[in-house]
């Protein structure tokens, strides 16, 4: 199959491109670039394929929870190009996205659970935990949150790998939380398109794309900036 998948969640801008068994990727660290760089990235990866945009089966983009701006500019774009070359999209958590780029030997044989968390400002994390099945995909531990790093109740599991940008603000937090289960800590790791079109080729497999009004952002809070009362609150 031919799949785009987008991730403009966080920082971190990347493009990667499905094209039957090869897996094409642009990624860059670049914060409040995104709208200037996924198309050309897109553009860039269907050219080293030798692929039309015609020639696309379906559209993945990375749905958040993450950057309020990141969040709508993926889901816009994926909307975008979908209708315009009349296709499915396949929206996947962001979260779920930056859990598979926790580093293990072997994901089938792994047996920490992992606590994807992203830097959500305003005191608060994105948070999802997830442990690798045997196919290799991921089974959701506890539902995706956005809560002060205090605040969060972790699910059972004898080992955990950390990663996200949640943690490189939040270790003093997070660290005790674990104790000596944690078994890794990644902070300098955002969601990317690869992983992505990973999770997304397994949705369209098994007939979970959707229409292109119906790929929906998932934002897990209404706001973006506290009022002053809360900032002195806190």
């Amino acid at each position: 199959m031919n799949l785009l998948a987008l991730e403009t969640t966080t920082e971190a801008c990347s493009v990667a491109l499905v094209h039957g068994d090869e897996l094409l990727v642009r990624s860059e660290l670049a914060p409040r670039r995104h709208t200037e760089l996924a198309l050309p990235m897109a553009d860039a990866l269907l050219a080293e394929a030798g692929l039309a945009r015609t020639a696309l089966d379906a559209i993945a983009v990375g749905r958040g929870p993450g950057a309020f701006t990141g969040v709508r500019i993926g889901v816009a774009l994926a909307q975008g190009m979908a209708l315009a070359l009349d296709l499915p999209v396949v929206a996947v958590s962001s979260l779920a996205a930056l859990a598979l780029e926790a580093e293990v030997d072997d994901a089938a044989l792994d047996d920490a659970a992992i606590l994807a968390v992203i830097d959500a400002r305003m005191g608060e994390i994105y948070a999802g935990a997830y442990r690798h099945d045997a196919r290799g995909g991921l089974v959701e531990l506890m539902p995706e949150c956005v809560l002060e790093p205090g605040r969060l109740q972790l699910p059972e599991a004898l080992a955990w790998r950390v990663v996200g940008s949640g943690w490189a603000t939040y270790a003093d937090v997070l660290a005790p939380m674990l104790g000596d289960r944690l078994r890794s800590a990644e902070g300098a790791r955002y969601p990317q398109a690869a992983r992505v079109a990973e999770l997304a080729v397994r949705e369209y497999q098994a007939g979970r794309a959707v229409a292109p009004e119906l790929a929906l952002p998932v934002y897990l809070r209404d706001k973006v900036a506290l009022t002053l009362a809360e900032q002195h609150a806190r």
